[in-house]
């Protein structure tokens, strides 16, 4: 389960009805006020909401259990998935549009998110993340189907995520999505201003 009462937003409750929706979340032993450090500079239309995944790990916290770096058991992710989409489903109402954003762990929520609901969000951005190997189910045929938004953003000097799971999400995601895809020279496990910039325009005036 996802704590409401947890969630850091960008507006307070009488301010959020009608505004675009950005659900952010979080990479690996860290928390739900990490990504909120990116709101300023993203499109201030947006309002930006920013969970705590559900499971202790470190000072911080985890989607799911870690495995193999890049190549997660699949069950436990959708377990988590299913959780953020019941706590979507329970805000939807007051948001027209609704965009997904994750860093490591949480962009390869962002994009399992997009498996499950292909034609559910704006679009899903993923930064320094990858995509869950193992679907074997009909659900990348219906990303295929819809060819959703998607941005992938990683650096060339990333020691965290295998290089093998960042090809292997580029590959998914211009077989599936309509994907803008930056690599970022001399960057780490870690978000640039430059990626930043890229996904403020991506991402957009929420219109």
């Amino acid at each position: 389960m996802i704590d409401s009462e947890l969630v850091q937003r960008t507006r307070g409750p009488s301010e959020r009805a009608g505004t675009p929706l950005l659900v952010a979340m979080h990479g690996v032993g860290s928390n739900e006020r990490d990504l909120l450090g990116l709101a300023p500079a993203l499109p201030p239309a947006w309002t930006v909401a920013s969970l705590r995944a559900p499971l202790e790990w470190g000072p911080g916290y985890a989607w799911y259990p870690l495995g193999t770096p890049g190549s997660p058991a699949l069950g436990p992710v959708d377990e988590a998935v299913a959780a953020v989409l019941d706590w979507i489903d329970a805000v939807a109402a007051d948001h027209p549009r609704i965009g997904l954003l994750g860093f490591s762990q949480g962009g390869s929520m962002a994009l399992q998110a997009l498996r499950a609901r292909p034609a559910g969000f704006a679009f899903a951005v993923s930064l320094s993340g990858f995509v869950v190997p193992g679907v074997t189910d009909s659900r990348d045929e219906a990303v295929a189907a819809v060819r959703p938004r998607v941005f992938l953003g990683h650096g060339d000097l990333d020691p965290v995520i295998p290089a093998e799971a960042t090809a292997r999400t580029q590959v998914w995601a211009a077989a599936h999505t309509e994907v803008t895809d930056r690599e970022y020279a001399g960057l780490p496990h870690a978000v640039s201003a430059a990626e930043l910039a890229d996904v403020a325009a991506f991402v957009g005036d929420g219109a």
